[in-house]
């Protein structure tokens, strides 16, 4: 009995120390429509605090839809979640199994057996909501995985998600961006029951192709609030050098494509330029994201999806080296 006793022991804490050092957070879902679906969150940018974002994302999609969800970090040498490590994503095996990815990435390089993980998900043509700096996720890779670099004709960001990096359309950290329905999307399925879209991150320039179906333009504002008027300066086009008003058009903040080309073929996709921390406080953003998760997966999109936020959420501000230090994976699990 006594040895009994020890082995038990022993066991219990080798369990315990596995649970600690696991460096993702799973997400059981709850009963509900999703239930039995798999969603992977990427969290990897070093501006916009994915790493409180996807957390949130994952606990709302899990609790309020039943959608089983995996939050993956970039992970320090010490097992911490640390943005400016943009060479290690553990736990990117999840992608394997999962019937959708949500990014919020920016500038990663993982190392080949990770990254593989990530281009057979999109080669397999499995669908992908992209955030923000989603655009331009991927830096510095070498070998194999080189074209999915933002800086080699766009990358992964310009041929799966529609755009890469181009520029600030509005002035950083002091115009915000008020979303605008686009004329003939109102009845998307992916803004159904969507109210305002607002974010305080600035509006990208940005210029989907042509196979993209705007749902929501950004109108840049002249303060960092909704009820701010909206912006009236001239800007020049990356693209033509020409001048025109910030607002005139609109750049696009929110569109939808189905992605065909030699990075995957028939991946439903998602991007929206918001998608900060901050940002996604705003319920209309919080629900189309889950609107495309319903859609993306098969299900049929609700009426008016439950986007209240699970427990506490207060988002940090955005900004660079703006991270909670010290913090592992283990320390936001569910308890």
């Amino acid at each position: 009995m006594k040895l009994l006793s020890t082995f038990l022991s022993f066991a219990a804490f080798a369990t315990t120390a596995f649970a600690e050092d696991k460096l993702w957070i799973d997400y059981a879902g709850k009963e509900g429509p999703a239930k039995g679906k798999r969603v992977v969150l990427l969290a990897g940018d070093e501006e916009y605090r994915s790493e409180e974002a996807m957390p949130m994302l994952a606990r709302l999609l899990s609790e309020r839809h039943g959608f089983n969800c995996t939050v993956l970090f970039s992970v320090n040498p010490a097992g911490e979640i640390d943005p400016k490590t943009g060479n290690n994503e553990p736990g990117i095996e999840a992608l394997d199994r999962a019937d959708l990815v949500i990014t919020s990435l920016r500038f990663r390089a993982w190392p080949d057996e990770q990254m593989k993980h990530f281009a057979d998900y999109i080669s397999a043509g499995k669908p992908v909501i992209g955030l923000r700096t989603s655009t331009h996720s991927f830096s510095g890779l070498k070998g194999a995985y080189e074209n999915f670099n933002w800086n080699k004709g766009g990358g992964f960001g310009k041929a799966v998600l529609g755009e890469t990096w181009v520029s600030h359309w509005g002035n950083h950290k002091k115009e915000a961006t008020l979303g605008v329905i686009e004329p003939g999307a109102e009845s998307h399925p992916l803004l159904r029951g969507v109210g305002q879209v607002f974010g305080d991150t600035d509006v990208y320039e940005a210029y989907p192709p042509a196979d993209a179906k705007i749902l929501v333009r950004g109108q840049v504002l002249r303060g960092m609030t909704a009820d701010t008027a909206p912006a009236d300066y001239q800007k020049k086009r990356a693209n033509d050098k020409e001048e025109q008003g910030v607002n005139e058009p609109m750049m696009a903040v929110a569109w939808t494509r189905v992605n065909d080309n030699e990075f995957g073929k028939g991946n439903k996709v998602l991007c929206t330029t918001l998608g900060s921390s901050t940002d996604l406080a705003n319920e209309g953003l919080r629900r189309l994201i889950v609107n495309a998760a319903y859609s993306f997966t098969g299900l049929e999109v609700p009426a008016k999806a439950d986007v209240a936020i699970v427990g506490e959420f207060t988002p940090t501000f955005y900004g660079f080296d703006g991270h909670k230090k010290g913090v592992k994976p283990s320390d936001l699990a569910p308890k």
